[in-house]
């Protein structure tokens, strides 16, 4: 007999009555030793009693020496004269452990666990890892029950029905499964493939189990699907709180049983990068999250500011720079939990009781260190491991980035919006022409605040002039260009220029603008405008536009409709002219002046939007401050993707009762009869205070007309807020003011009125220039 097998037969007692000479090699144990004792004393196990051929088993038995050897043994009845059993006839080979050939050892080593169960689910043999698997030596586990080593559960249960299915239906089964080793308490992904083992004849004998543990490949898909989603769900908006809470809703559950961000209040109350080293000392809890309802983990509240202290991890991390991890049992957690537990101004404790692992890793993005991350495990049974701490960076950084941008558009647009209000009007000033009523709404989209503005400037002759413009673009570069605008309007109308030729002048402006920019700034400067002039005595707007919508009116009698504007091209374009619209308005008229925000928008169709703005603008209304709010609740876009600026004005008129004019005959005497018409005049306004003055003036502005104007010369009082005096003639040439030297006979008249006047001037007419002073109004 071959030293790999040996044959020992023993009788219905258990004692041995044949020992090979096989046996003998295997065990040591020569014949004249094993003959005549109980197989006992050599197994370690007892042989089960049958009457059929029993399955092959691995058992331990006692070498000669003393060490232990897994021996395989395959059991037949032995049968006396009469057919009763007479023992058994064992077949021994040496163990698959003991198996020293290549295949014994690529099964023994396998990096999957195998083993293989009779057909009454006893264990036959079991690898390595297997064995490792299920906590228990080999020896221990062969010829026991699945369902004796894995106790009773669901589980077990409906694994020992497969393993019965294969042994009844003959076929392989494959299974996958999500459950924990025996020997621990996180949980393993299992693919399980059940084959059965068939004997020469095609018999069925066994159940082969092969396990493999993908744990490892579906933490790391788990990891990839959390980090696309990430991609997906955070940094939506460029809002840093609700990035914040997004990073934590996807943290926990599931990452973490707590989550929570905490920013450092540079981040959230300015949005400015932070201007020192952080070191936990005063951190802004923005966001947390638990698995539990109601978070009942967390002591700091949303909005409040919570200290850490110098050694705690979440102010180890932001100090390093890089994400710290501690569990159960760390002494460092162990002190800050204690240190924490004590209840003190600042340093209330932050981390749940509980806790045995804990992750803090600071938000970083462009080299600054914005706040921290914390993540903590409670009732999750496994604790945070290198991958772990490797996912959490990344989602880190992921957020970091979007918190940063966040925060640097919140900046922009607070600076923008900054910018732009201190160049818009705070209050409209003092004027009669019109009544008027505006807003302004910037625009809440992710692009910036954009370039819209408005004015009210009061023009000389009671007139007013009403201004709404849009800079292309958003943001800073936008809100500086409209600056320039604002300004350069408020300066060409000073000079009184009618509004085609201002328009003309912005144009102007707007490519030599454009053409001291270079790159990308160029497209900034492009604009739409539109000024308006109206006259109160006359009821006449005057309207030139470039580029920009045409402003709806709603006359007295409730109509309403758009002013026929011959609207020119944007500013920058050049080249080409602009003309102005006239026409005369009923006293109560409301013009409607606005930018394409307020109609406008990618999804909504132009010209149904400007018949909702003029239905809009007829309904009745308190107020026009009242109208204002109704405009824009029934016509704004519900989420406008660029500034609305609205102006509203309801006309005025100056009745004949606070008009006087005078035609003056080109006569030297003229000038005294003006004075004396002036002197009566004021008298029946009651304005006989300041006739001295006005005479004084009359006689100065007439003198100079008739002695360098051109006939006909106009003489013209209005009694507004002010007193206005005008003369006009026929000359375009402007008067010009200059000082007279001592000997000087003349030169003295405009410094005169100069002295004597609020503020005086000249503007050009269709027909020449009208020179005009303006007089304060005695208190009554």
């Amino acid at each position: 007999m071959e030293e790999a097998s040996a044959t020992v037969i023993v009788d219905t007692r258990s004692i041995v009555t044949c020992w090979s000479e096989g046996a003998r090699r295997l065990t040591g144990h020569p014949a004249e030793d094993a003959v005549g004792r109980p197989a006992r004393e050599l197994l370690a196990d007892h042989l089960p009693a049958g009457p059929g051929p029993l399955p092959p088993r691995t058992v331990e038995v006692r070498h000669r020496d003393g060490h232990p050897v897994l021996l395989r043994l395959t059991a037949q009845p032995l049968l006396g004269a009469r057919g009763a059993p007479a023992g058994h006839v064992i077949t021994v080979e040496p163990s698959a452990a003991g198996d020293t050939s290549l295949a014994g050892q690529v099964l023994r080593q396998a990096p999957l666990g195998m083993s293989v169960l009779d057909t009454e689910q006893r264990y036959l043999w079991l690898n390595d890892l297997a064995c490792r698997m299920l906590g228990v030596p080999e020896a221990d586990l062969v010829g026991r029950s699945y369902l004796d080593t894995m106790g009773e559960s669901e589980a077990s249960r409906s694994f020992s029905r497969h393993l019965r299915r294969v042994v009844e239906t003959g076929e392989p089964v494959h299974l996958e499964d999500f459950a924990p080793l025996p020997t621990g308490t996180r949980m393993h992904a299992w693919h399980v493939e059940m084959w059965p083992v068939r004997d020469t004849s095609g018999t069925v004998i066994g159940t082969a189990v092969a396990a493999l543990d993908s744990h490892t490949q579906l933490r790391a898909r788990e990891r990839l699907v959390m980090l696309n989603e990430a991609a997906a769900r955070i940094g939506t908006t460029l809002d840093v709180v609700r990035t914040a809470e997004e990073l934590v809703e996807l943290l926990a559950p599931g990452f973490a049983d707590f989550a929570a961000v905490d920013l450092l209040d540079e981040v959230v109350v300015t949005g400015g990068p932070p201007d020192r080293r952080p070191d936990g000392s005063s951190l802004h809890r923005v966001a947390h999250r638990s698995a539990t309802e109601g978070t009942p983990e967390s002591v700091v509240r949303i909005g409040e500011t919570d200290g850490h202290l110098a050694d705690s991890t979440h102010a180890r991390a932001l100090r390093e720079g890089r994400a710290v991890l501690r569990g159960a049992g760390d002494p460092e957690l162990d002190r800050w939990l204690g240190d924490r537990g004590a209840p003190s101004r600042g340093a209330g404790p932050t981390v749940p009781a509980g806790t045995h692992s804990l992750l803090s890793v600071p938000l970083r993005a462009r080299g600054t260190t914005l706040g921290v991350v914390v993540a903590a495990r409670i009732t999750h049974p496994d604790a945070y491991t290198a991958d772990d701490t490797l996912l959490a960076e990344e989602l880190a950084s992921r957020a970091a980035v979007c918190v940063d941008n966040a925060r640097r558009f919140v900046r922009e647009r607070t600076t923008a919006l900054a910018l732009q209000r201190s160049l818009l009007p705070k209050e409209l000033p003092g004027q009669a022409a019109v009544e008027v009523a505006h807003r302004y709404l910037p625009s809440g989209s992710a692009a910036g605040i954009g370039g819209d503005w408005f004015d009210v400037i009061p023009l000389a002759g009671s007139r007013v002039g009403l201004v709404v413009g849009d800079v292309v673009g958003h943001g800073i570069p936008s809100t500086a260009a409209m600056g320039r605008l604002f300004t350069a309007v408020r300066t060409l109308a000073d000079v009184d220029l009618p509004p085609d030729e201002l328009i003309t002048h912005l144009d102007d402006l707007v490519l030599h603008l454009a053409t001291d920019e270079s790159g990308d700034d160029v497209a900034e400067l492009g604009a739409t405008c539109l000024y308006a002039v109206y006259d109160p005595v006359s009821r006449f707007l005057t309207v030139a536009a470039a580029g920009h919508p045409p402003p709806a009116v709603v006359l007295p009698d409730g109509t309403s409709r758009l002013l026929p504007v011959n609207t020119g091209p944007p500013l920058g374009v050049g080249g080409l002219p602009f003309e102005a619209t006239e026409i005369q308005l009923p006293e109560g008229s409301v013009v409607a002046l606005y930018t394409d925000g307020l109609v406008g928008h990618r999804d909504r169709d132009l010209d149904r939007a400007t018949d909702e703005l003029r239905r809009a603008l007829t309904a009745p209304g308190d107020s026009l401050d009242a109208l204002c709010d109704s405009v824009l609740k029934a016509v704004m876009p519900e989420e406008p993707d660029d500034d609305v600026a609205l102006l509203l004005a309801r006309t005025r008129a100056l009745g004949a009762d606070r008009v006087a004019t005078r035609e003056v005959r080109p006569d030297p005497e003229e000038v005294a009869a003006a004075r004396e018409w002036t002197t009566a005049l004021l008298s029946t306004w009651e304005l006989d205070e300041i006739a001295f003055v006005t005479e004084l003036v009359v006689s100065e502005l007439v003198t100079n007309a008739l002695r360098y104007g051109v006939p006909p010369v106009q003489l013209r009082l209005i009694r507004d807020r002010t007193l206005i005096c005008e003369v006009s003639d026929a000359s375009s040439t402007s008067p010009h003011l200059r000082r007279a030297h001592v000997y000087d006979e003349g030169g003295r008249g405009l410094l005169l009125v100069a002295q004597l006047t609020q503020r005086w001037g000249s503007r050009q007419t269709d027909h020449g220039k009208t020179i005009w002073a303006e007089q304060a109004l005695p208190r009554r």
